[in-house]
Parts: C-alpha cells; structure tokens; sequence
C-alpha cells in the first residue's frame, strides 16, 4: 500500500509539472558541479523527446520529504558524500515508491558513494546493466551501452543499478562524466559529438524513467 502511495504522489505531481531536481547531500563533495548540465538536458529533452520539463530544475536535499514530488533527481560531485539516517530513510522510501535516483561521478566520487548506497540498500548490490538494457536502446540507440564522454583514467564507462522488484531505480554511472557532457560547450571544450552522445543518452534515462 505504502509504494501505491508514493508512485500515486509522484506520477500525479509529475504529469503536470514534470520537474526534476539536484540532490544538495553533506560531506563536503561538490554537489553543485556541472551547474549548466540539468539546464542543457533539459532543454535537449524537450525539443527532441516530447518531453515537457521545467526549465529550471529544483534542488532538493535527501531527507526533505519534497523529494517525492520529483520523478527523477540528479546527484554528481568529485568528493565525499555522507547521508544521514535521515537521509537514508527519506531516499529509500523514495526509491521503494517509484522515484528514480541518477547518480554521476564527476571522478573522485567512487570510493564514498559506494558506501552511501549500500546505507540505503544494504541487501542489494549494484548490478551491471549489459548494453541490450532498455535505457540502452531507445529513443536513441547504444548498442556498446554505456558511452564513455571523458577518459579520466582511460578505463571503461560502465552503468551500474540497483532494483526493486525488477525495475531500476537507483542509475550509477562511472568512468563516464555524462554531467559534463551535458554542459555549455565551452566549459570542458567537448566536440560536438561526445556532447551529443551525452545528452541523447541523458535522453534515454530520461525516456526510461517516463515510460516505465
């Protein structure tokens, strides 16, 4: 009853506003990195996948029970990230009741938040997506999976999840830098075409989530 609950409140709320937010956590990681990537995929999003997101995206932090009004949040950063108990049952929920958590490690990101998601699910481990995962395949094809935007230390992208009843909901993604991909243009220098495979696979996720 609880999870109707939950996925009631947030596909009620996001068919008319269908707003997406920023997770704002502690411990001193740069949750505010990439300020224009939201904006810029949500504008992407818009104009090429039929969706009609606010402009602006919110910023939320983990324990405020406004997280539920949101279908889809965003976390990235290069450095530590604490979630308090608070924290930990507010995501939970959140996650249990349908909400969609991407995580993106800007690099540096990786040593902690393994540790914050096993807070929230202590009895799941994150699973690799294979590239025939549907987030892989439409609305924009990516039959290699994952597309790696930045080399950082030159190892593979990889796409990591945990689910819930045999839906995803909490996207983990590494060695990949789609944030910045998603940026202005001149922030990181990208070409044309590592930004675009960036926002059309932010385009996937976003598809995923509206569609599932």
């Amino acid at each position: 009853m609880k999870r109707i609950v939950y996925l009631l409140l947030l596909f009620s709320i996001s068919s008319f506003s269908q707003e997406i937010a920023l997770l704002k956590y502690s411990g001193g990681g740069d949750w505010y990195a990439n300020p224009t990537s939201l904006p810029n995929l949500i504008k992407f999003c818009n104009a090429n996948i039929n969706t009609k997101i606010k402009a602006k995206p919110s910023t939320v932090e983990p324990s405020n029970p406004d997280l539920l009004s949101y279908p889809f949040v965003h976390m990235t950063g290069h450095g530590n990230v604490v979630f308090s108990d608070d924290d930990v049952a507010n995501l939970r929920n959140y996650l249990n009741g349908g909400g969609f958590l991407h995580i993106d490690d800007n690099y540096g990101m990786d040593q902690y938040i393994r540790k914050e998601i096993k807070k929230i699910f202590p009895n799941n481990n994150l699973i690799e997506l294979p590239a025939n995962h549907p987030i892989f395949q439409k609305p924009y094809p990516f039959p290699n999976g994952l597309p790696k935007i930045h080399e950082h230390d030159g190892t593979r992208a990889q796409a990591f999840g945990i689910f819930v009843d045999n839906k995803l909901v909490l996207l983990y993604t590494y060695e990949c830098d789609l944030g910045d991909g998603w940026e202005d243009p001149e922030v990181h220098n990208d070409t044309a075409a590592a930004r675009e495979k960036a926002l059309k696979m932010g385009a996937n996720i976003i598809n995923y989530i509206f569609t599932n």
